[in-house]
């Protein structure tokens, strides 16, 4: 931000390596690393050789990429992003983020005032590792916010949130869905596995946490949103050596 290249301000704050960035095509407030991406040199374990996809070829979708479909076949070794040269944000595309800067949605602002209010925001909902702090013991949101078709988004609740989508598809929150399925912030099944108190989407170790736990809770959340809207969410974090146990 101090050299004023924009285009990646509203991920301010997300732990993780660069590297990773393409593999989940990571994103929050409106921006995604797609946006950015000019291309990504891997080596391929199938071929054996290293490959290099322009941002077109990557895949790239809704937190997804040709690299998380085949997880064990790339290995990102760089990133190239194209960032523009300017003193101001990219159009700010989140409602919450131009609140909390007091503009308006499409509008531009100076970036460090974005990424101050970016970082501000997720201090709120316990998205900033803090040791002291478990509510920020997490993977950051563990599911993603889902993509229905038109019948699907149709047969929510009137004051489900509704955003569109590529595609002429709808996409809703999963935040919501888990808040009014009946889970409150803080459930647990028992266990140092708890649903964070400040954001609906974190489950948290509260210290001492196992893995079965985490998946437990993760099962229970899905499927308290499942019997209640009909809508199975998917986990954001790529699951190695485990699974959710069955819906």
């Amino acid at each position: 931000m101090a050299e004023e290249w924009a285009g990646i301000e509203a991920l301010s704050g997300i732990p993780g390596s660069a590297g990773a960035t393409p593999v989940q095509n990571v994103g929050a407030y409106g921006q995604e690393v797609a946006d950015v991406v000019a291309r990504v040199r891997t080596f391929d374990r199938v071929e054996g050789r290293q490959r290099t996809f322009m941002a077109a070829d990557c895949g790239f979708g809704y937190r997804s990429s040709r690299f998380k479909a085949e997880p064990w076949r790339y290995v990102v070794l760089d990133v190239t992003l194209q960032l523009r040269l300017s003193p101001t944000s990219e159009p700010i595309r989140y409602a919450e983020l131009a609140r909390r800067l007091g503009t308006a949605v499409g509008s531009r602002a100076p970036l460090s005032d974005v990424r101050a209010a970016v970082l501000e925001l997720r201090v709120t909902k316990g998205m900033v590792l803090t040791p002291s702090d478990h509510d920020t013991w997490s993977v950051g949101s563990f599911f993603t916010n889902p993509v229905l078709d038109a019948a699907a988004a149709a047969a929510l609740p009137a004051d489900a949130p509704r955003y569109p989508a590529p595609g002429g598809l709808v996409k809703t929150s999963a935040a919501w869905l888990i808040e009014h399925s009946g889970v409150r912030r803080g459930h647990s099944l028992g266990t140092a596995a708890a649903v964070s108190s400040q954001h609906s989407l974190a489950l948290t170790n509260r210290g001492g946490a196992s893995t079965a736990d985490v998946l437990a809770l993760a099962a229970d959340v899905r499927d308290r949103v499942r019997d209640a809207f009909g809508i199975v969410l998917e986990p954001e974090p790529t699951l190695v050596g485990c699974a959710l146990p069955p819906t």
